[in-house]
């Protein structure tokens, strides 16, 4: 297996089918099977990983992928609205978990500069497998999961901070001058304004027409975003800061464009592959011979992280106005350590300042927290439901924050009707539909018709109605009625039932609307019972209908010449 790469990585995907295939039968998570394979498959059990290079890149090119998706997410009218709570409570996270975390530290014996290590790894939480965690509940939209992101990047911006200053102090200890330390942070804040504006920049004269270019062809899409990502995150970590910031903000420079969801669309499915490579790369670094002789203090470190971390959030959001929901529900985000964190204790090693040992007890902390958080972030509404009774105490009398927002998302009107395909007919009924006074949005997979949609002042995205992912993005609350008027194409090898796969997918999102389609192309009556079996509550048949309309209009006729 060692003697090639392709074997071994052929040992990790099987390793991983198999422990995933586990995982789902007993119903467990899938980031536990991942974090199971990362184990596995490091040097203290089956020892498959030799290509440790390789892994590490994959490893990387999916964490950028991931902050990728997430910067998608932030537009700027997120980051205004959300801006202050996110920063309010990602600071003040950092600050209480420090202190407490190093006054516990010293109770437990850990000499200051080790304690004040772990205090501040203790701050980090996983922004990679919460956005997961949040993407795979379809939460990441909710108010409490904008909130979790936003104070999930505070938190990177501090991590980053902390990283830039010990790689500082490591450089001018190194050159023997402290001023070469000041001169290195400066120097990577000045650059770090520069992407700012260069992104800024993208953003408001070349993002919306470049990719409206692009998606013309899917498979460029696809690259083009990888490309773009990887580019971003690894201009910012030859500039001085993460490859994770460096790959969020090539998300924020697409996120005002309209095809930002058949981008996410597209990549999910290559995300969940990759990140697979991060937990093995985990994995690799893990020597759980040193863990034994920290279980005491790992544990003690680990329910304040699962608990405290938590209340701590609760109570910030409860202070600024927030419900308790939905301060329990972005506490919880929380509740674990970032691989940050085994990142950060690494460089304190490396520069002396704390032994194997203190990383080994975060180490541990970081596999109990991580196991544990997933289980409370999956099954959190079941949590609230147990625990609601004694939160009160976190929520003000009248939360006037959330109230705010609220109304202020209740000023948007949903969408009465979802209609697929903008081709004449499409038009034409979508026309009609507007004239008696329903809110129609539009969804084609040519960014022509999109664009000339969008310029007659109209709503329209772009995206694929035979693509699950994206149809689980969509704005389904509220509309009454999915039309669905796409182009049909003979079924072959290459091309499947468009309406058979939209129906797929919106029963998946148990959509609960009325189902319409459009047959343009087909007069079976095969075809038009099995779209009634699978969910279609009405059948246009625009050439058959027509043409009985002009018989019965001929038959009129006729009568009156009579």
């Amino acid at each position: 297996m060692h003697s090639s790469p392709f074997y071994e990585l052929t040992a990790l995907v099987v390793l991983a089918a198999v422990i995933g295939f586990v995982g789902l039968l007993l119903r467990q998570p899938m980031i536990v099977s991942f974090i199971a394979v990362g184990v596995l498959a490091g040097p203290s059990a089956l020892d498959i990983v030799q290509s440790k290079e390789n892994i590490e890149l994959l490893s990387e090119l999916g964490i950028a992928l991931l902050l990728f998706l997430v910067g998608l997410k932030l537009d700027l009218k997120l980051v205004r609205s959300l801006g202050m709570v996110s920063l309010a409570t990602g600071l003040g996270q950092v600050l209480f978990t420090s202190v407490i975390g190093f006054l516990i530290g010293l109770a437990l014996g850990l000499d200051t500069i080790t304690s004040l290590y772990v205090a501040v790894a203790l701050t980090f939480s996983s922004t990679i497998i919460i956005v997961k965690l949040l993407s795979d509940k379809k939460e990441v939209d909710s108010l409490h999961g904008r909130i979790a992101i936003g104070f999930l990047i505070v938190q990177d911006l501090v991590v980053v901070l902390a990283m830039m200053v010990l790689s500082a102090f490591g450089i001018g200890a190194q050159g023997g001058a402290d001023a070469n330390v000041w001169l290195h942070i400066g120097t990577v804040l000045l650059y770090g304004l520069a992407m700012l504006v260069f992104v800024g920049l993208f953003i408001r004269y070349l993002a919306t027409p470049l990719v409206g270019q692009v998606v013309h062809s899917p498979e460029l899409l696809v690259t083009f975003a990888i490309g773009w990502a990887a580019l971003l995150a690894a201009l910012g970590s030859h500039l001085g800061f993460s490859k994770e910031l460096g790959g969020l903000l090539a998300g924020v420079a697409l996120a005002s464009t309209p095809y930002r969801e058949a981008i996410v669309s597209r990549l999910a499915s290559l995300r969940d592959f990759l990140l697979l490579f991060f937990f093995i790369a985990l994995g690799m670094h893990l020597d759980l011979g040193l863990l034994g002789a920290q279980l005491f203090p790992a544990l003690v470190f680990s329910v304040f992280v699962l608990i405290g971390n938590p209340l701590i959030v609760l109570a910030i959001m409860g202070a600024m106005g927030y419900r308790k929901r939905t301060g329990f529900l972005a506490g919880l985000t929380v509740a674990q350590i970032s691989e940050f964190s085994l990142i950060f204790m690494a460089m304190g090693l490396t520069l002396g300042h704390v032994n194997a040992e203190a990383l080994g007890l975060v180490t541990l902390v970081g596999l109990v927290t991580i196991a544990l958080s997933v289980y409370m972030i999956t099954y959190s509404h079941t949590l609230y439901a147990w625990l609601e009774p004694l939160l009160g105490v976190f929520e003000k009398r009248i939360p006037v924050r959330e109230l705010a927002h609220h109304q202020g998302e209740q000023t948007l009107q949903p969408h009465d009707i979802l209609l697929f395909g903008l081709g004449r007919y499409g038009n034409v009924l979508a026309e009609t539909l507007r004239q008696h006074g329903f809110r129609v949005l539009g969804v084609d997979f040519n960014p022509d018709e999109v664009r000339q949609w969008q310029e007659r002042g109209y709503e329209a995205i772009y995206g694929d109605a035979c693509d699950p992912e994206f149809v689980g993005h969509l704005p389904l609350q509220g509309v009454k009625c999915v039309i669905s008027a796409l182009p049909q194409h003979a079924v072959s090898l290459t091309h499947e039932n468009a309406h058979l796969m939209l129906l797929d997918a919106l029963h998946r999102q148990h959509y609960a609307g009325k189902i319409a389609i459009a047959l343009q192309q087909s007069n079976d009556a095969e075809d038009v019972d099995r779209l009634k079996r699978r969910g279609a509550d009405l059948i246009f048949q625009p050439f058959h209908d027509a043409a009985a309309q002009a018989a019965e209009q001929l038959k009129a006729l006729l009568a009156t010449k009579e």
